[in-house]
């Protein structure tokens, strides 16, 4: 066969094929972009020796297997190919004044407990402590380091709300 022929063959197979081996690629890579990735890689792996897959091998069992194949070499490489856009980075980024505005009215909330919950949320969380490390520097059992972190937990749940979570202050109530 010429090269023209064993062109044409191949662009034959790849429209006869492409619907079933791009359906093969996303079930085994579980994203359409990559999918199309693998699908385009693989036929460009399999033109390469059209010749010889011709006479040799069925295309469609070549052409899986150089999928299947490929996925795994890049799956081994652990590193995407793509950086996909992350819902987050879509999103505006945070306004520096709320963040500062909302630490502080977490602090208030934390200055307002017990002196002694206040010690425990403060190593366990902000200073990352143990359970049985926190219970050393405060000189107290570990059992009460946890009642002490869950009840101050409880309350901060109570008294802090976010700046954002509150509900909009009517001016009229706030004239009142």
């Amino acid at each position: 066969m010429s090269r023209h022929e064993d062109d044409d063959q191949f662009r034959l197979f790849v429209q006869r094929q492409w619907g079933s081996l791009l359906r093969t690629a996303y079930l085994l890579t579980g994203d359409r972009g990559t999918a199309e990735d693998l699908t385009q890689s693989a036929l460009e792996k399999t033109h390469r020796r059209w010749g010889r897959v011709l006479r040799k091998d069925a295309p469609e069992v070549y052409v899986r297997r150089v999928m299947v194949n490929t996925a795994i070499s890049w799956r081994r490489r652990r590193r995407p190919l793509e950086v996909p856009l992350l819902t987050t980075d879509s999103t505006p980024a945070h306004d520096a004044y709320a963040q500062v505005e909302q630490r502080h009215l977490l602090l208030a909330a934390l200055r307002r407990l017990p002196p002694r919950t206040q010690a425990v949320l403060v190593l366990r969380y902000f200073e990352d402590l143990s359970e049985a490390d926190t219970a050393t520097v405060l000189g107290c059992s570990v059992g009460s380091v946890k009642s002490q972190a869950s009840r101050g937990l409880a309350r901060l749940r109570v008294d802090f709300v976010p700046p954002a979570a509150q509900p909009p202050v009517r001016l009229e109530e706030e004239l009142a």
